[in-house]
This record gives C-alpha cells, structure tokens and sequence, in this order.
C-alpha cells in the first residue's frame, strides 16, 4: 500500500478515492452473491461472504490508516472534518455490502412469483446510486484543480442530483417489494419474510448512504 502520507502531499482527495475503490470492491460483490444465493450454492455464498468481510476489513484499515495520517496543520482546500465525514460515509456503504452477504448466509429464504425480476431491479437501482456517488469522489481531483468553481463545480451539482434522483427510484422499488411480501404473506414464512426485509433493508441502505456521501460532497463544494 501507498503511503497515505505521501499521497496527501499530492491531493487531499486521493486517499479518499484509494478507499472508494476498495469499498467499491465490496459493494459489486453484491449481485455476484445474490446469483449465487438463488442457484441455492451454499459454499459459493460462504465463501462470496468471507471475501466481502476481508473487503470490508482492508476498507475499515485503510479508513484508520487516512484518519491517522491526515495532517493537522498542513493547509488543505477543505476543512480536514468534511474529508472526515466523507470517509466515514464511504464506510459505512462497506459495511451494508458485507451485511448483504452475511444474511444470505443464514438460510435459504423463498419468496413469491415475480420476486425475483423486482428484486433485481430493486438491487440495480441501488448499485447505480452508488456508481453515481463513486463518479463524484473520482471528479474531485478536477475540482480541486478549478478551485471548486466554474463548469467542474456546476458538473458535480448536477452530479449529486442525479444520485438523489435514483435513491428515490430505489426507494419506490424498496416498497413495491415490501407491498408484494406482504400481499403474499400467507405463502412466506415469517422467518423468510423477516430476512427478506432485513436484506431490502441493507440493499437500499447501500442507496441511501451514497446520497448522503453526494450530498455530503456538494456541501463541502458550497463552503469552499
């Protein structure tokens, strides 16, 4: 690994994206252990599990590794707390991708016809918040280099309204799901249906905390 030091001497934003890429590892995790959990691939979901929490462990270090190294008294563009919070709400994206993993390991849940083709849809909603949230911490190296004004500034703008735009869609799937586990409640165990919510719960928890980083960005942006 880089040493976070020498890299915060380049840009105050790169050990920030260092972090997203490895968050980012984890969070794309996700459909993979999904298709694994419908084929009913126990040791696939085991293992697609373990890997996410080693992910989310070197994001977790990295994170600790950033906050411990971050300067105190060298000048920086932006206050070293909004960096702080940026980094925290990045983490926190992590550790919703790990706790999708590990519910799925508990036990083989069934659902209702036409589950599935919404639950996907629900999923790909979430995951394109956060690849739109990713988009904005990879811009940040332009911002700072046009003193987070001008046309950059504008782009990431309309940047952070275009992740708030899909968290919502992600929001109106979460509860076209929810609306169909309950319509169908006599053909679902309680057991699968308190699983089911807890893994929509996390998946849209993935949505929710990537708008909160697109905000958190452009609040930074607006007080620069």
């Amino acid at each position: 690994m880089r040493s976070i030091v020498k890299v915060f001497g380049r840009s105050p934003f790169v050990p920030l994206q260092m972090h997203m890429d490895k968050v980012s590892e984890c969070v794309h995790l996700v459909p993979e252990v999904i298709a694994a959990y419908r084929r009913a691939d126990s040791a696939a979901v085991q293992s697609l599990c373990e890997k996410a929490s080693r992910l989310e462990h070197e994001a977790d270090h990295l994170k600790h590794d950033i906050r411990n190294s971050m300067p105190r008294g060298l000048f920086m563009p932006i206050q070293r707390a909004s960096l702080l919070n940026i980094l925290r709400l990045q983490d926190k994206i992590a550790n919703r991708a790990e706790n999708i993993a590990v519910l799925l390991t508990f036990k083989q849940a069934h659902a209702c016809d036409g589950f599935d083709a919404l639950f996907d849809d629900f999923v790909a909603k979430s995951l394109k918040t956060f690849n739109l949230a990713r988009a904005i911490i990879q811009q940040l190296d332009e911002l700072l280099e046009t003193g987070f004004g001008g046309v950059e500034a504008q782009k990431v703008r309309d940047m952070v309204d275009g992740v708030a735009a899909m968290e919502h869609e992600t929001d109106v799937a979460q509860r076209e799901l929810v609306r169909m586990l309950l319509a169908n409640e006599k053909e679902i165990s309680y057991g699968d249906f308190f699983l089911w919510t807890g893994i929509i719960q996390e998946i849209s928890g993935i949505a929710d905390r990537a708008e909160s980083l697109a905000m958190a960005v452009r609040m930074t942006l607006e007080s620069s």
